[in-house]
């Protein structure tokens, strides 16, 4: 397969029967999280929300939710795809159709979702479908993974609202995934909080500069 044919191939998601199976063992993480001093599993205090958000490389992703007021803690992972367990080298291979993500675990009543979404879609750019950036692939999707119908609807709002600025400014047509949210993967080790251990590491999170109001 030559490389134009790899790179064609990671840029379309697999159907289920094409999928990685994975595994019943799940990857083990740090119990805290390295700047908070939080819990990165559950469960989590009862007035805590949580979000899923995918908006390229995780590890510039996370590390701008985590600096965010009200936010309790925050874990790389994956989502949105078909394969149980799956390790970095898995879904790089555009075979287990997950995204990389994040998960926010918030305080409502000190950050709201709304709050969270505009982060969301000011901070990277939500138009270039299997991609973000120099970072090609079904993993670098933009995406939104939602847990009720209340934060659906509130998602189409905002999702509306943006894509009046981008037109505005030029951009093209909002390639969002919003889907509701299935089985959070915590990603391996290494990958949490991978910016607080390496701040020269590779960060690639870029917005359009659009502004949602």
């Amino acid at each position: 397969m030559s490389l134009i044919d790899l790179l064609n191939k990671k840029s379309i998601l697999p159907l289920e029967s094409e999928a990685l199976i994975g595994r019943e063992e799940e990857v083990e993480v740090p119990e805290h999280h390295f700047v908070k001093g939080t819990p990165l599993k559950g469960p989590f205090p009862d007035h805590l929300k949580q979000a899923i958000f995918g908006m390229g490389c995780f590890w510039g992703v996370e590390r701008r939710f985590w600096e965010l007021d009200g936010v309790y803690t925050t874990s790389a992972g994956y989502a949105g795809g078909y394969t149980k367990n799956p390790s970095y080298k898995e879904v790089c291979t555009g075979f287990t159709g997950h995204n990389e993500v994040v998960l926010v675990v918030y305080d409502p009543n000190v950050v709201s979702y709304e709050s969270l979404l505009k982060t969301f879609w000011e901070d990277h750019d939500p138009t270039q479908g299997m991609r973000q950036g120099n970072d090609m692939g079904t993993q670098y999707r933009s995406g939104i993974y939602y847990s009720s119908e209340e934060e659906k609807e509130i998602i189409a709002e905002t999702k509306q609202k943006y894509q009046s600025e981008l037109d505005l400014n030029g951009f093209g047509t909002i390639t969002t995934e919003v889907k509701e949210a299935g089985i959070f993967y915590y990603a391996e080790h290494y990958h949490q909080q991978y910016l607080a251990k390496n701040p020269d590491g590779y960060c690639a999170l870029a917005g359009t500069g659009v502004k949602i109001n």
